[in-house]
């Protein structure tokens, strides 16, 4: 099973959140165990002002995260999305990156690991998503 690894969830290990680190750190264990984890360059980007240039690939490797660029195809559905979102009275500004991640997750792996906060369930209804939120 390739799992695809949100910024979410990400930022919640790297700043050591106190209400999310723990569950998002045992489903990316989890997920780990089960196959493998993708990242692709809009979270890894994210991620990055939080390490210092020397421990990135670090960060990558001590997680098992294999930096898989997006294709034309998962840019253009992204995009797709997007224009969805506009048209249903959604604004402009930093949803592009949800959709860029989503989008990557639908092409380049079976399911996204991704605290949800309604982008990916609302415009990517034939991806698997795995909330490590408990009750979610």
């Amino acid at each position: 099973m390739v799992t695809a690894v949100d910024t979410s969830v990400l930022l919640d290990v790297l700043l050591n959140d106190p209400q999310h680190s723990g569950p998002s750190i045992a489903a990316l264990r989890q997920a780990a165990n089960e196959g493998s984890l993708v990242i692709c360059e809009t979270a890894l980007a994210e991620i990055v002002p939080t390490l210092a240039p020397a421990d990135v690939p670090q960060f990558l490797s001590d997680w098992n995260l294999t930096f898989t660029p997006s294709s034309q195809r998962s840019a253009l559905l992204a995009g797709e999305m997007f224009r969805t979102y506009l048209k249903r009275g959604g604004k402009r500004g930093r949803v592009v990156p949800d959709f860029l991640i989503a989008a990557h997750a639908q092409h380049h792996a079976q399911r996204l690991l991704a605290r949800d906060r309604g982008y990916y369930r609302d415009y990517f209804t034939q991806l698997q998503l795995w909330d490590p939120t408990p009750g979610s």
